[in-house]
């Protein structure tokens, strides 16, 4: 009977007193009074029976709606624009305090129905109900499946109000007070339509295998991560101690990952809500196919999710809000974006102000909540990440995300299908912690002052060649101490610089310690950005003028003295762009360089920013040359051992700053984001009326124009390869490389077959035919059979797909079939000429599965119009 819906359960009440006693068994009826946040203010008694039902069929009865017209009236529409913040936060203050009135309200009445209850229909004394309550002044609220009678008496229904709101903590406030200090209208039947309007977003669902559904536990941190960010399993091994952590998939959609956190959340209340996705300065890329940005969120499914998920998140007056980890707080549209969302949601959003480029080294930066102005009061530092993950390993992520990334595709591949059995969450971690504690990155993090200094030293020490390294090293870096010391003593500029005279000379190192290092300005955040973007840019210069260095000239002078590793034309190709650049970029840096010295509040770089996109047409030769230069430089190292062997020796040493080659021509990629990133926060904090502001804009927006161009070459490549490896997967399977096919997903699931179709499905039985495996393209579905081959003496097995059907997305249509003793998470996939019978292990691997297919189906219906 745990199948049938609430209104099948009382209609089979009514059939006989047999039926009766097994329909309203409180075991039925608990459940979805506390998945709606309904609880019962009293445990019932050992005889009393059908507590629970009436108390589900009370607050049914009780639920207020508002028509869409009223509601428009009292909160006005989804797109309606606020005529100024003043009007805003009168909103938000007026929706407040209706919803604390509500709580009060509720609370005050539940406490009022206690005092006055009298004995239900049950063979419990009235004396003894009376002492039970008075030995501890307080009835007992508690939820316990154990204490639930199996036969009891039926119980007179208690009129109350509307009792889906949330049991937030208790206060001693009574209803009539909070009338007179919350100023709304005084209608009642307004107030009582407001409740029930405002109980779709404020209720909370009971969590599991607790003492008390008022008196819950502190609140715990909830942390949202896309598996689309790199190497996130190291992410996952790092969370803390009372941190929820929701996994999820980035192809999925809104409503299944709102219905993960609510299965993870299951009616707790978390204190501050993490966000870990790809994203960029002005927008989050939530879902593959959906962005979060200030254009997007006014949307309505956008809005609903967020008033949803904020919904379980306290208020931010007990200290509640949203830690977004991309630094939208860098540019003007994502602090524009921070600033509606905490319109929106009631909560403050704080996110990095970018101001540190790297992989994601933003995170370690400062935090701001979208408020511009000049003081620090409104800047944090890390310490919000540091609330959901461990320290050490959250630098450690930050810094080397993409190379964990590269280690951690070989790991999944490999420990992956030994932990199939358990959960996405529990298999990342134990990745993450195998790859933690393998690389010790904990140990290999060191301060800055003191990586700044080995590096310069170790550098000084190649250029003279001391014949006593240890002692040089030794007095360099005693010089470098004592002279960082008497430089924060005296308050004067330093020179970064210091040590041998011909260690200012060198040509990889030079650029970076031109530029003294003048005191930042707590005011000037424009000169923040400003010497960040002329540090970042002597970083890439030394490392473009190490790929000239340590690898163009070398194999020149060995193909000008006859003993060429390369060919010319080689050398040309994979080499040539870079030299292009790199006289680029020398001009962009010395002009930066002539700005800063003369720094002011009315000094202008826009200009000099606008003068490199004008010149753009060398990196557009480059990345069109990209993926050609790699390509020559895989044939000539299997083709020629002479070139192997000059890699191997010139590759990954303190003159590559420990990259290799490959690496190194992916600067030119990294260096166009950064170069956003930071003109967005010289853009920011630049006032209208300022005369760089209008040169800084132009460059931003050619600049952002040429990223998108980036991108797509990006998703092209990356598209093209998972095609590549998905049609030598599947084995017969047609000509899967069409223009525009894209793969969303895969899916293994079990084949079924039922003997006789012409059994009702509550009773139809089905077999294991196969396992089959299912490749959801943009514009068809391909079934696959899957054979799972076991490895002898081993644990380790791989899987191989042979083609079995495929059907386009226009003509297929689903159904799901409902649970029974016989099967469990099956549905049915129907095409123009036969169905298949799938069934997943996992509910939730159902669920999210025909979710994504929906989408696509309707996606595809669309095109087809």
């Amino acid at each position: 009977m745990s199948f049938l819906s609430p209104r099948d359960l009382c209609s089979a009440a009514q059939v006989s007193w047999h039926w009766k006693v097994l329909a309203e068994q409180d075991c039925l009826w608990a459940g979805r009074c506390t998945r709606r946040g309904w609880f019962l203010p009293y445990t019932p008694g050992e005889r009393e029976f059908g507590a629970w039902k009436n108390h589900y069929v009370s607050c049914v009865s009780t639920l207020d709606w508002l028509t869409p017209r009223e509601a428009a009236e009292w909160y006005g529409t989804l797109n309606q624009q606020s005529s100024g913040l003043t009007e805003e936060e009168e909103e938000r203050r007026k929706e407040r305090r209706i919803r604390q009135m509500i709580r009060e309200k509720l609370q005050e009445e539940k406490r009022t129905s206690m005092r006055t209850r009298r004995a239900w229909g049950s063979y419990t004394k009235p004396g003894e109900a009376r002492g039970r309550c008075s030995q501890t002044g307080t009835p007992t609220s508690g939820i316990t499946f154990s204490s639930w009678p199996s036969l009891s008496w039926p119980l007179r229904t208690v009129e109350s109000p509307s009792l889906c709101l949330s049991l937030d903590q208790g206060q001693s406030v009574t209803a009539a007070q909070s009338l007179e200090r919350v100023h709304t209208r005084p209608n009642s039947e307004r107030l009582n339509k407001a409740s029930g309007a405002l109980s779709a977003f404020t209720y909370r669902h009971a969590p599991r295998n607790t003492a008390s559904p008022i008196h819950r536990s502190n609140p715990v941190f909830l942390l949202l991560v896309s598996n689309r960010i790199p190497a996130y399993e190291l992410v996952l091994s790092g969370v803390k101690a009372g941190v929820i952590v929701v996994l999820y998939d980035h192809r999925g959609t809104l409503s299944a990952l709102l219905a993960q956190v609510e299965r993870a959340v299951f009616g707790q209340r978390a204190q501050r809500l993490g966000l870990l996705a790809p994203g960029g300065t002005e927008e989050i890329h939530l879902l593959h196919s959906c962005s979060l940005s200030e254009r997007t969120l006014p949307t309505p499914d956008h809005r609903e999710f967020w008033e949803k998920l904020c919904g379980w998140v306290a208020p931010t007056e007990e200290g509640g809000g949203v830690d977004i980890f991309s630094p939208l707080a860098a540019s003007a549209s994502g602090v524009a974006l921070i600033q509606t969302l905490s319109a929106l949601t009631g909560l403050k959003v704080w996110a990095p102000t970018g101001l540190a480029t790297g992989s994601f080294q933003n995170i370690m930066s400062e935090w701001s909540d979208g408020s511009v102005c000049t003081e620090l009061s409104n800047q944090q530092l890390a310490a919000p990440a540091h609330q959901y993950v461990c320290e050490s390993i959250l630098q450690g992520w930050c810094r080397q995300a993409q190379w964990m990334e590269e280690a951690l595709v070989e790991l999944r591949g490999r420990l992956g299908p030994q932990l199939q059995q358990v959960s996405l969450v529990a298999r990342g971690r134990a990745l993450g912690q195998f790859l933690w504690e393998k690389v010790c990155l904990e140990d290999l993090c060191v301060s800055k002052d003191l990586g700044v200094a080995l590096t310069e030293g170790l550098t000084a020490l190649t250029i003279e060649e001391e014949a006593r390294p240890l002692e040089f090293l030794a007095i360099f870096l005693t010089r470098w101490s004592e002279q960082k010391e008497g430089g924060e003593s005296s308050g004067e500029k330093k020179w970064r610089n210091i040590g041998v005279d011909h260690f200012s000379s060198a040509p990889h190192s030079s650029q970076i310690c031109m530029m003294p290092e003048q005191p930042q300005m707590m005011l000037d955040w424009r000169g923040v950005a400003a010497r960040e973007l002329h540090h970042s840019e002597c970083l890439y210069l030394s490392r473009l003028n190490a790929v000239l260095k340590v690898y163009q000239e070398p194999l020149t002078a060995s193909l000008n003295s006859n003993r060429a590793i390369l060919s010319y034309a080689d050398i040309q190709i994979i080499l040539s762009p870079v030299t292009q650049i790199l006289e680029l970029n020398r001009v962009f840096q010395a002009d930066l360089q002539a700005r800063l010295q003369q720094w002011g509040a009315e000094q202008c770089i826009g200009d000099v920013c606008v003068k490199l996109c004008s010149n753009l047409r060398v990196y557009t030769n480059y990345f069109n040359n990209y993926t050609t230069a790699l390509s020559t430089i895989d044939k000539c190292r299997e083709t020629k051992p002479g070139f192997r062997a000059f890699l191997k020796t010139a590759d990954k040493t303190l003159a590559t700053h420990m990259l290799s080659l490959q690496e190194l021509l992916l600067c030119p990629v990294w260096r166009i984001q950064e170069y956003v990133t930071l003109l967005q926060a010289l853009t920011l904090h630049t006032p209208p009326a300022h005369p760089d502001h209008t040169h800084l804009s132009s460059a931003l927006n050619t600049l952002q124009q040429y990223r998108g161009f980036i991108h797509k070459l990006k998703s092209n490549s990356e598209r093209d390869k998972l095609m590549e490896e998905t049609q030598q997967m599947i084995q017969g399977c047609p000509n899967l490389s069409e223009s525009n096919r894209q793969l969303i997903m895969t899916q293994d699931a079990a084949l079924l077959r039922s003997p006789d179709q012409h059994i009702p499905d509550s009773l139809r039985t089905y077999e294991h035919v196969s396992d089959v495996g299912m490749f959801l393209f943009n514009d068809a579905l391909v079934l696959t059979q899957r054979r799972v081959l076991h490895t002898p003496f081993t644990l380790a097995h791989r899987s191989t797909h042979t083609f079995l059907a495929s059907v386009a997305l226009a003509s297929l249509t689903f159904r799901e079939i409902t649970h029974t003793p016989y099967v469990c998470h099956a549905f049915v996939l129907e095409g123009p000429c036969r169905s298949w019978v799938c069934a997943t292990k996992r509910g939730e691997e159902r669920s999210h599965f025909l979710s994504v297919l929906s989408s696509a189906i309707k996606t595809a219906l669309k095109g087809h119009q």
